[in-house]
Order: structure tokens, then C-alpha cells, then sequence
């Protein structure tokens, strides 16, 4: 089985940070992750803003989540055990992750008040 990749911290950059967060399902994932105190198994993640994720994609999901220095796995038999490391990227960036997860809550909220909208017109037409 092949080591995790886990960069030092004074090896993350700006860009991984930002190309990793630029799919939807990843800063989905993250999103969760930074608001969670404990560890998380990709099981938890296997629906993700209403959609099914496969295992396999979520693997991937989570590789570069990783490799851009945002999370630390660890294996436990099968399962592999996921954290944040908002405290350490913070102390890196200063106000980067917050500014991102901020906008990214706004973004969700706005396209779940979209869906309420065409759901409710959708009703009303029918």
C-alpha cells in the first residue's frame, strides 16, 4: 500500500488551495470537514448536496484534498480516517479558508432558495 501524501505546511500554496476547492463536491466535502470536530470516513460523504458520489469518485475527491494540504488521512483497516487542518493552513493564510467557506455558504444558500423557487412554480403550474 502506497504512503499518503501529506505536504508540510510551508509547502502548501495559494493555487492548490484554490484549485481544490474549485469543484463543487470538493469544497462541499470541506465545507464539512472544517465544521466537524472529529474525523470522517468517506462514507459519510457518499451524498453530497442532494447528489450520489461513488466511493471510487470520492476517493479521488479526497486524494486531492490531501495532496493540496487541506486534509490528514490516516488508514484504519478499510476505512480511511479524514480531518481538517484549517488550524494549520490558518496560521499559513490568515483569513483565506474563512473568506472561501464564507462565499460558499452563500452560494448554497442561494441556489437552495433557486430550487424552493422553481419547485413552488412548478406546483403552482401544475
Amino acid at each position: 500500500m502506497r504512503p499518503l501524501l501529506h505536504p508540510a505546511i510551508e509547502d502548501i500554496t495559494v493555487e492548490s488551495i484554490l484549485h481544490a476547492l474549485s469543484d463543487p463536491v470538493r469544497v462541499a466535502i470541506y465545507a464539512q470537514l472544517a465544521g466537524s470536530s472529529c474525523t470522517s470516513t468517506c462514507s459519510n460523504f457518499l451524498q453530497i448536496s442532494d447528489r450520489d458520489i461513488p466511493k471510487s469518485t470520492l476517493s479521488q475527491h479526497f486524494r486531492v484534498l490531501r495532496e493540496a494540504g487541506l486534509v490528514r488521512s490516516e488508514r484504519h483497516g478499510v476505512e480511511m480516517h479524514t480531518v481538517s487542518r484549517c488550524v494549520e493552513v490558518d496560521q499559513r493564510f490568515p483569513g483565506l479558508l474563512k473568506a472561501i467557506l464564507a462565499a460558499h455558504r452563500v452560494q448554497s444558500a442561494d441556489e437552495a432558495r433557486a430550487t424552493r423557487r422553481k419547485t413552488a412554480a412548478k406546483k403552482k403550474a401544475g
